[in-house]
Parts: structure tokens; C-alpha cells; sequence
């Protein structure tokens, strides 16, 4: 002020300055905020149950991103950034939680635009007709732009053949993976020996997809986590009994043929939300209901996997 007033600069010089100055300060704030809001979503990431070796995996993937641009600012060579990802285990092991996180990980690094996720299925993907498929895929891809695409039992896309019009999608997709490289990232998940089948039938896709993460089954002792952790957030309680029976219940479930195909926290959930329906046709003819009974899952609450 005091230069424009000594008639040093002009008032059009003057503006600029400030302008400059307030788009400086708004940068600031907004990696300040963009750096608060990584290590939120890091921290979300380390608050779930299990999953160790994944969680380390994103934390090299979010260690590389933060370094290469560190690289790109000092006019140094960097790697390509080619994010794709193939995600391999049974349902209920996190997958798409994993996913999300990392569409939010992305926007906050500034590698995505938005850090949405869009989950898809084969049945999204493949039309009934010629050219049909082409189109359905392009309109997820659409929906996609700017986030991440999760595709959930990718492996179904090959599973038709040649004339299958799963291979019509897959033909898309790997268009699309190029012309968007860098608004798009693409997510393959499904079973573990499904998914190796998948890139075997299709070599050029493992190369676009550098980047495995393998999820785990859940041991017991972490299912009672998130069971407990589940209950909890839904302002219930186990009694002791009702959590011995729960636990009983997993671990003849883990020994079942089918565990597989309906195990892991998706399993807790169904569970758990079947116990507090039993325990409201339990209760709602029931003359005096107190607090404590509206908190407490009770062993004849909790049901056989088959059941739930």
C-alpha cells in the first residue's frame, strides 16, 4: 500500500500484486486442507481390522505418487504413474472398502478429479446385441471419469468365449484405459484363482495392471472384531453368551465347504443384522422393555449361518 501511495507502482500494478498474493495464500490453504484431509483417509485406513498386508501396499502406493511429483517439481526424470489395479479374494474381505479409500486418496494427491468410485458388474457391461456392449461400457466409463472404475467378478467378462460379448467390454475397457489415462483409473476384483484365469486368457491385460493386491480371509479373532465393532455402531451390545454363540457359529462356518462364496465381514453383517430383527420379535410383545433390553443381543438372538 505504502508504494502505491508513494506512487511507485500503479493501481493496476497494485491489483495484480494482490491478486498474486491472495492466489498464493488460497494454494496454501488448500494443500493445507488437501494434507489434512490424506492423513484422515490414512488413518481410515489403518483403523481397519486386518488387512496388513494391503494397507501396507497403499501406503507404498500413496509413498510413490507424493515422491514422484516431489520429483516432477525439481525437473527430475519420474516413473509413469499407471495406477490400474487388480484386486483378488473372497466377498467380505474388504475389497470394495479398499477401493473407495483409494478414490479419495487419489483426489486429495490430486491424481483424480473427483475420487468417486463406480462399482460395475458384468451384467452392467455386456449388452445383448452387437455394439450393445460397446455402449453400456463407454456409459460406465463415462460415469467413471475423473474416479475409479470397480469392475466385481471381472473374470465373468472372459468367461463366454470368443463370441461372448464380455470380450466386446473387455476391448472397450482397454480403449477407454488409454484415451483417459489420466482421468481414469480401473479396478479388476474377484476371486483369487479366477482372477489368474482371467489374465491368462487375456496376457495383454497383466501388463496393464501392475499394481495385485491379494485380501486375505479373516481370521476369527478379527471377525469378532468387526462384529463387536458392528454392534457397537448400531448401539447394541452382546451378552457373554450370545458372543461364546456367535463365535461358535464362525468358526463351523470357516470349516464349511461354502465358506468361500459367503464368508468374512459380509457374513458378520447378515448376522448381526438378523440377530437385531430376532431380538425385536423377541421384545415387542414384551409388557416392560427396558434400556438394558433394547441394548442386549441375547444367545437366542443369534442364528446359524445357514439362517442368516
Amino acid at each position: 500500500m505504502e508504494l502505491l501511495t508513494n506512487g511507485q507502482i500503479t493501481p493496476a500494478e497494485a491489483f495484480i500484486f494482490f491478486r498474486e498474493l491472495d492466489n498464493h495464500k488460497n494454494q496454501i490453504i488448500t494443500r493445507a486442507n488437501d494434507e489434512e484431509q490424506l492423513e484422515d483417509i490414512m488413518k481410515e485406513l489403518d483403523d481397519l481390522i486386518g488387512l496388513d498386508k494391503v494397507k501396507q501396499l497403499v501406503k507404498e502406493i500413496q509413498a510413490f505418487v507424493a515422491i514422484q511429483k516431489k520429483r516432477q517439481e525439481e525437473n527430475l526424470l519420474t516413473e509413469p504413474q499407471v495406477l490400474h489395479m487388480i484386486f483378488k479374494g473372497n466377498p467380505g474381505t474388504g475389497k470394495t472398502t479398499v477401493a473407495r479409500l483409494l478414490g479419495k486418496m487419489f483426489k486429495a494427491m490430486k491424481i483424480l478429479q473427483k475420487g468417486h468410485t463406480v462399482e460395475v458388474e458384468r451384467a452392467d457391461l455386456v449388452g445383448e446385441y452387437i455394439g450393445h456392449t460397446a455402449q453400456k461400457t463407454r456409459e460406465q466409463i463415462k460415469r467413471a471419469l475423473g474416479g475409479i472404475l470397480f469392475i466385481d467378478e471381472a473374470y465373468s467378462l472372459a468367461r463366454g468365449g470368443e463370441k461372448d460379448f464380455g470380450k466386446e467390454a473387455i476391448d472397450t475397457l482397454v480403449k477407454a484405459m488409454e484415451d483417459h489415462k489420466d482421468s481414469l483409473i480401473v479396478i479388476l476384483a474377484g476371486y483369487k484363482d479366477e482372477m489368474e484365469w482371467f489374465l491368462q486368457t487375456n496376457p495383454g491385460l497383466r501388463s496393464r495392471f501392475p499394481i495385485r493386491m491379494e485380501f486375505n480371509d479373516y481370521t476369527i479373532d478379527e471377525l469378532m472384531q468387526i462384529a463387536r465393532m458392528m454392534v457397537e455402531k448400531r448401539q447394541y451390545k452382546f451378552s457373554s453368551e450370545a458372543m461364546s454363540k456367535f463365535e461358535k457359529i464362525l468358526i463351523n462356518s470357516k470349516n464349511g465347504i461354502y465358506y468361500d462364496k459367503m464368508g468374512n465381514a459380509r457374513m458378520v453383517r447378515n448376522m448381526i443384522e438378523k440377530a437385531i430383527r430376532r431380538q425385536a420379535v423377541r421384545l415387542v410383545n414384551q409388557k416392560k422393555i427396558s434400556r438394558e433390553d433394547l441394548l442386549y443381543i441375547k444367545p437366542e438372538d443369534v442364528s446359524e449361518v445357514e439362517e442368516a
